[in-house]
């Protein structure tokens, strides 16, 4: 695996090269964006609804 690797010269002008094996430690699925979305929806409409009275405001 270690022949698959491209070899640039040393003289890179000062550039950085990131690898593409580059993974984050966080993970997420689009199911889960999904019903995060859907949740903060649900806390704003609950919020227009409710939040005056439970504020005090209204």
């Amino acid at each position: 695996m270690a022949q698959d690797r491209v070899q640039l010269p040393s003289g890179t002008g000062g550039l950085m090269r990131y690898f593409d094996e580059y993974r984050s430690k966080i993970e997420l699925k689009p199911g889960h964006i999904i019903l995060f979305v859907i949740l903060i929806v649900v806390i704003e409409l609950v919020l227009h609804w409710q939040g005056p009275r439970w504020l005090g405001i209204a």
